[in-house]
């Protein structure tokens, strides 16, 4: 992933510690911290204003797409030496999109995407093809730009 392109990601978060209702809250602000496998780390550190991140909620009976968050501020340390970044949410998937569904409709080789080829992973990319295939699964997400007739 170039530093002039827009990066995509996934980053993962257990609902009943942070879910999409709490990232909503305080105009869809917040810290995305607490990442401590070396790996997420790196990832995480590679983050760009503007890159796009699917919200998923991991620790589930069905784990999922909730939403998309966008970085509003790029890797940085607090004062008590914690690296994180700031999120904002951007929209709500109009449709989850499970990992049950993902494994069986994206036709993908699981080595071309992180989720499948490292579950525990926190932080993980997503190439643009995938990224461009799970929006599809989700019928994209609110905000998107994309004028959707709920009613079709």
């Amino acid at each position: 992933m170039g530093k002039s392109e827009k990066n995509y990601w996934l980053i993962k978060t257990e609902p009943g510690k942070w879910s999409w209702e709490d990232q909503a809250k305080n105009k869809g602000i917040s810290n995305w911290d607490g990442v401590k496998n070396h790996q997420a780390i790196k990832n995480l550190k590679s983050f760009r204003l503007n890159d796009l991140c699917f919200f998923y909620h991991s620790g589930t009976k069905s784990p999922q797409i909730v939403g998309v968050v966008t970085v509003i501020r790029e890797w940085y340390e607090d004062d008590k030496g914690n690296g994180l970044v700031d999120v904002k949410a951007v929209g709500e998937m109009r449709r989850v999109v499970d990992l049950k569904k993902m494994k069986v409709e994206l036709k993908i080789d699981k080595k071309d995407f992180g989720l499948f080829r490292q579950p525990r992973l926190s932080v993980v990319p997503v190439s643009e093809d995938v990224w461009d295939k799970i929006l599809v699964l989700g019928n994209g997400y609110q905000g998107d730009g994309v004028c959707i007739d709920d009613d079709a």
